[in-house]
């Protein structure tokens, strides 16, 4: 499965690469693009391994906003 998620509250490239590095060492998770600029990050993931409300849960727990 491949979602795209709104991210709020990054302020610099190195806010996008701590999204990238925790989501894509999650079980499951595939593939991460998070564009700073945009405000927005991809995620390619098995679901029968990890949810999106999970991918959510651990973009919020840095601190960030995803919708």
């Amino acid at each position: 499965m491949k979602i795209e998620l709104k991210i709020e509250g990054m302020h610099c490239g190195a806010c996008a690469t701590g999204i990238q590095m925790l989501t894509s060492s999650m079980d499951g998770v595939k593939e991460v693009f998070v564009d700073y600029e945009k405000k927005f990050g991809t995620f390619e993931f098995d679901e029968t391994k990890v949810t999106k409300e999970q991918i959510v849960k651990a973009i919020e727990e840095l601190g960030y906003k995803a919708s």
